[in-house]
């Protein structure tokens, strides 16, 4: 089972992989001190992005089980034929 991490800032999302206990106290202590930037690393590879977090931003974490259903995995069926689908 995989974790990604979701970040939205400001209507943007920023997929990160586990863990982000750091990252999370980083962007805690920006807006404590009034405003800071915090880089946001890369999913893979890159430098990553410098975003500017000040109070009153609203920031939203979501993580994400991109591992797949382990059970149709078992069975040997595929996710697809255990949904029941309406054809046009």
């Amino acid at each position: 089972m995989a974790i990604v991490n979701r970040l939205s800032v400001d209507g943007r999302d920023y997929f990160l992989p586990d863990p982000v206990t750091e990252l999370k106290n980083k962007i805690l202590e920006a807006i404590k001190a009034g405003g800071g930037y915090v880089n946001i690393p890369p999913l893979r590879s890159g430098p990553g992005i410098d975003i500017l977090f000040s109070p009153g931003m609203p920031v939203v974490w979501t993580q994400i089980d991109v591992g797949g259903d382990t059970d149709a995995a078992n069975s040997g069926e595929s996710p697809a034929a255990t949904d029941d689908f309406d054809e046009l």
